[in-house]
């Protein structure tokens, strides 16, 4: 399929990022300040890197076949196909600097994406990194507004589709960080979640929720991060032997090939660069969200 580079970006999207950009930096600084100030919940012996990838749909084929019914669970501006499409193709990019660095990653994929033979997974599977491949639900829908039984449907097609190509996830990112019914995530045999993240509630830390271990995220990276206050934040970590978590989806940083690759090369490679320096240095490892909680296992008693 040939990647267009580019289709008409809604004008309420553009004003939306614009609000969006302005506000971000004033977030980041917040949050060096805040993690600075801080006392840690707990060390552990060097910090953790941890990075989660929401793929939120994966292929345009996806959101075609879905013929839209989808979209208002995915974006607010943009279709299901475009946003699969912007995935699809962003995907490589990220996958090759992961790769570049030695970095794992979790990749919370959602279950519709396995029934699909367009080789997004097997680029993760097939990756010299080995990733941790997630679930982000079924048909990304927000676990708030799902009873009981529709939760246990979304979770049983999930693993029903990722069984067919040998994968268990044992990490889940809610769609539209929509947290609820965590009891029927232990029961389908998941490790670990990320709860929702807030300016208020990012924080450095993993903490055991019954037998599920929450990989509390740290950081929302926006299109305008600034990667002078991103390795800031990642030396507050590395000085106070905690977990730094940061999320992000592909399409975050643009609907254009070159766009996403203007991020990547310029912003998200120097800091992968300069989280390995420290990593080769023994004050930091590469963890995915099912590693850390494995890490946090043995040292972090059950919060009940």
């Amino acid at each position: 399929m040939v990647f267009r580079e580019s289709f008409e970006v809604p004008i309420a999207l553009k004003r939306s990022r614009i609000f969006e950009n302005s506000v971000s930096i004033a977030s980041q600084l917040c949050h060096l300040l805040t993690f600075g100030l801080e006392l840690p919940r707990k060390q552990f012996e060097t910090a953790m890197l941890i990075l989660s990838v929401d793929v939120d749909v994966g292929a345009r084929e996806l959101g075609i076949l879905n013929e839209g019914k989808n979209d208002a669970y995915v974006h607010k501006y943009l279709s299901e196909a475009q946003i699969g499409e912007i995935e699809e193709h962003a995907l490589p990019l990220f996958v090759d600097a992961f790769s570049e660095f030695e970095v794992p990653a979790t990749f919370a994929v959602r279950g519709q994406l396995a029934a699909l033979d367009n080789g997004f997974l097997d680029l993760l599977l097939t990756s010299p990194v080995k990733h941790d491949i997630g679930a982000h639900g079924y048909s990304h829908k927000n676990f708030k507004h799902l009873k009981r039984e529709e939760a246990e449907e979304e979770l049983a097609l999930t693993a029903a589709g990722f069984k067919k190509l040998g994968v268990t996830p044992k990490s889940f990112v809610f769609p539209r960080n929509g947290v609820r019914h965590l009891d029927v995530l232990e029961s389908f045999g998941y490790k670990c979640y990320r709860e929702r993240g807030t300016l208020r509630s990012d924080g450095m830390f993993i903490e055991k929720k019954g037998s599920l271990y929450n990989v509390q995220p740290s950081l929302y990276l926006s299109p305008s991060v600034s990667p002078f206050i991103l390795e800031k934040i990642l030396n507050v970590a590395v000085n106070k032997k905690v977990p730094l978590h940061l999320w992000f989806h592909m399409w975050n940083f643009g609907t254009t090939r070159k766009q996403i690759e203007d991020y990547v090369e310029n912003i998200f490679s120097p800091f992968l660069e300069h989280a390995r320096k420290k990593e080769k240095a023994g004050l930091l490892t590469f963890e995915t969200m099912l590693s850390a909680a494995n890490k946090a296992e043995y040292v972090l008693p059950e919060i009940l």
